[in-house]
Order: structure tokens, then C-alpha cells, then sequence
């Protein structure tokens, strides 16, 4: 067999088809078109909001009457209890008031007037728990079900189990905020051992894809060629080294590359956007940070609005020198934290459900809020911070397939642990396939002698909050 740049232009021109055809087939075997859903599904996409640093439920979701009447008093039964940064005060009340909203008079914090419009939109799970009380492997666990590195997202299996819905685009997309990436980074939304075209395509609306436009220097009829003519040669060396999922992925991370050269651009100016959505969303507010999340949220807007498949969100980044600074993790100074992360979060995330919500796209998209695990009901000793709390927090899920209004599960009476219908990112991610139509248990991949599953060994469909 002649080396691939020993063609002439006959030989060329004639292996051209070919070439093309391979690619193509590459492309279709990469979105995972072979696998189908188990069953009718109620979703076909997903948004993953995900909020790192360990949101306290107790003081944005799950109202503690109790906390209240203690308050300043030693948790009944902790003794001297030792938690993540050393040694627990006594019970603390949530510095903010909680009010009832929406028709089922839920209590949200009034931290969140915006978001507590959507209540009876909401399926609320109160008693989610986590098996680590360290940021990092708490992330990769409420995106992979496992704490650590090198098992795939959950969005990489919806993307290999359902494929793509626009050629031209991402089948999974993580957007992150403008102070960073979460703990551990590009490790939740890894593809893990499943072929890397299903790992995320990282972006922002403040860092567009690079080395999208095509150099002036360059004309059209020449990148055809040479696309065509790389194409050739990809397609005859991936038939000479079958099972290189490495190198398949790589043609097809090019042939998507050149397809979103003419849409990404597009999808991602939200200059088109009118005045009035911008307003929504707050995308010019004169706090810098808020103002970038709003974008993020329209862009996000913007992606589900062209299929793609799951889009994962996040507000607030890694840990920082300075508790509580740059994420949700509010140790030593709570009320001053969350009086800076509230803001930001409450009116663009709420505008981004009312959109999806006015333009139908609720009938499709299935809306998941997450964070790794929640915070204490104590105040840290000699802080007026809360500490850890894997044993207790809250998620929620809302569209398509879900049925709103509604709280599932319970913590105790001062929030410390979970106490009824307790749940776990296993039964979580079961819910959230179930809606796609997809058994958790069904969806496998092999590797190192097992069926892997994104549940592992675990799980079980939430029912109640199911429409």
C-alpha cells in the first residue's frame, strides 16, 4: 500500500467518496446513534446547574423552624462533635428569614426572591447525601457517582447513549464561570473511560471557542480541498488501525470543528438577543460577576434552543485562599458569603427558567440543580460559618417529566442528616436517565472486565417526583 501523500491527483480525486464516507460513518458511530432509549423518554435534554463550594440547604431551601427556637444552644446529642475543619458551636439559625411562596406556600429563603417564583415548577429532594466531605470528589461525585477521577460524567453517558440532536454542535457543553473552574476542574465533566468525542466541550460566554474563524490568508475552495484531503487519509489510517477510539475521535472533534466554524459563532452572539431578554437576564448589571453569569445562563439558553444535548452550569468556582470568596463555601463569614453569591445566582438562574418556561422548551428539557453536599446546622467554634455536611443537603429537578410543587424527603429536625426517603447521587442520576428513557441498569459499557454504569452497582428511580 502506497503511503497517503503518495496520490496522484487521479488517485486522489478518485479516493475522495471514500474518504468522506469514512468519515461520516466515524461521525455517526461518535454520537452513539446504535444505542436507542429503553423507553418513551419525558426529556431530551438536559441543563445541569451546578452550584460548587456546597450550597447550605438550610439557609437557601430547607426551612428548620427548630434552628430557630435553639438557636445558641448545643446541638441535642452532638457531644463535641468533629466535622471537616475541626470542632462544632452550638445550633445557628439561618441569618435570613425564610417567607412561603408559590401556590403550595413553600418556605424559600428570601435570599432567593426571584427563584422562589418557580416553587410550583419544583420537585425538591431534601435528603440527598454524599459519601465524601471534601469539595473535590463531592463535585466528581454529583457528576459521575464516583469520587474518583477517571469515570465518565453524566453527561458523557447521556451523550453516548442518546448522540447528538445537531451535527453542527456539542452533544455536551459545560459552561464555566468567569472566577474559574470548580473543584478538580475538567474532572466532572470527563468523558472517563468512555471514547473521548463524549467528554464536554468546555466554554463561556466571556471565552468563546478559539480558532474558529478561518486566517484571511486562507480561501474558501482551500480549506475545502484540504478538508476533503484530510479527510482521505484520517478515513484510510483509522481502517488500517481499527479500535483507535483516540484517533476517531480525533476526526470527529475536526469534522465538528468545521460544522460549528459556521454555527458556534452564531449560537454564541447574544448580541442578537433583544433588549428586553438582556434585562431579564441581567446581563448588564453593574456587578461584574453577575453580569457573566446572566450571559452564561443566555448562552446556555441559546444551546438547549439548538439541541443540544446537556448543558452543565455553573455558578461560582474552586476554593480560594479565602473562604467562601469564590464559591459557596461559607466557613468562617456566612451572611457576608451568601449576601455576595445570592445576587448573583437568583435573578439570572430564575430568568433563565422563565424563558425556557415561555418558550416550551420545558416540555423538552429536564432542569437539574445540584451542589456536592451541604453545610452544618452548628456554627463552626469561633466562626460564624458552617462546616460540611455530607450527611444532609438539598437538589432539585424541574421540566420535563417532573412533577411540580413538590418537596420528596426530609433531614431531621435541625437539618444535620437526612431522615426520610434518604437519597444519593445514585438514585439522582437513576431519576435523571429514567426521564431520558434510559434504565440506569441498562446502560452499560465495558471496561476492564466489568459493565460499567454511571449508578455503579446502585439506585433507584425517585417516583414520587416523577409527573
Amino acid at each position: 500500500m502506497k503511503h497517503p501523500l503518495d496520490l496522484t491527483r487521479r488517485q486522489f480525486l478518485g479516493s475522495m467518496t471514500t474518504g468522506l464516507t469514512g468519515v461520516a460513518l466515524s461521525r455517526l458511530t461518535a454520537a452513539g446513534s446504535s444505542l436507542q432509549p429503553h423507553f418513551a423518554p419525558k426529556a431530551k435534554q438536559v441543563l445541569q446547574i451546578f452550584c460548587p463550594g456546597a450550597a447550605s440547604h438550610i439557609d437557601l431551601w430547607d426551612h428548620k423552624p427548630m434552628l430557630e427556637k435553639f438557636h445558641g444552644t448545643p446541638m441535642p446529642g452532638a457531644g463535641t462533635e468533629v466535622t471537616f475543619q475541626g470542632k462544632n458551636g452550638n445550633l445557628m439559625k439561618s441569618p435570613w428569614a425564610f417567607a412561603p411562596a408559590g401556590q403550595n406556600g413553600k418556605m424559600i429563603s428570601s435570599l432567593l426572591p426571584h427563584m422562589a417564583r418557580h416553587v410550583d415548577d419544583i420537585a425538591f429532594i431534601h435528603s440527598m447525601t454524599s459519601r465524601t466531605n471534601t469539595h473535590g470528589p463531592g463535585c466528581i461525585y454529583m457528576n459521575s457517582c464516583f469520587t474518583r477521577e477517571g469515570f465518565p460524567s453524566a453527561g458523557s453517558w447521556v451523550s453516548y447513549a442518546l448522540g447528538s440532536a445537531n451535527e453542527n454542535l456539542p452533544t455536551y457543553i459545560s459552561i464555566q464561570d468567569l472566577r474559574g473552574e470548580p473543584p478538580n476542574g475538567k474532572a466532572n465533566w470527563s468523558n472517563g473511560f468512555l471514547p473521548a468525542q463524549f467528554q464536554a466541550v468546555s466554554m463561556a460566554a466571556q471565552q468563546p471557542l478559539r480558532n474558529l474563524a478561518r486566517p484571511d490568508s486562507i480561501s474558501d475552495p482551500t480549506e475545502q480541498a484540504t478538508r476533503a484531503f484530510l479527510g482521505s487519509i484520517n478515513a484510510e489510517h483509522a481502517t488500517a488501525h481499527p479500535g483507535n477510539d483516540e484517533l476517531r475521535a480525533r476526526m470527529a472533534a475536526y469534522e465538528l470543528a468545521a460544522k460549528m466554524q459556521l454555527t458556534a459563532p452564531e449560537v454564541s452572539d447574544l448580541s442578537r438577543e433583544p433588549a428586553h431578554v438582556h434585562a431579564l437576564y441581567g446581563t448588564d448589571d453593574p456587578n461584574k460577576l453577575k453580569a457573566a453569569y446572566a450571559k452564561n445562563c443566555l448562552l446556555a439558553r441559546r444551546f438547549l434552543e439548538q439541541g443540544v444535548r446537556y448543558v452543565s452550569l455553573y455558578c461560582a468556582s474552586r476554593a480560594s485562599a479565602v473562604d467562601g470568596l469564590l464559591n459557596w463555601d461559607a466557613h468562617k463569614t456566612l451572611k457576608a458569603d451568601y449576601e455576595r453569591h445570592c445576587p448573583i445566582f437568583d435573578q439570572p438562574t430564575a430568568a433563565l427558567l422563565t424563558d425556557l418556561k415561555q418558550r416550551g422548551m420545558l416540555n423538552d428539557v429536564l432542569v437539574v440543580w445540584c451542589t456536592e453536599f451541604g453545610r452544618m446546622p452548628t456554627h463552626q467554634e469561633g466562626t460564624s460559618g458552617r462546616d460540611h455536611n455530607p450527611d444532609a443537603f438539598t437538589t432539585w429537578m424541574m421540566g420535563a417529566g417532573v412533577k411540580g410543587g413538590i418537596s420528596h424527603g426530609a433531614t431531621d429536625d435541625f437539618g444535620r442528616r437526612a431522615a426520610v426517603d434518604v437519597a444519593t447521587a445514585y438514585d439522582f442520576y437513576a431519576t435523571l436517565l429514567h426521564l431520558l428513557g434510559l434504565d440506569h441498569e441498562k446502560l452499560t459499557y465495558y471496561h476492564n472486565g466489568a459493565n460499567r454504569r454511571l449508578t455503579d452497582v446502585h439506585g433507584h428511580v425517585i417516583q414520587p417526583i416523577l409527573a
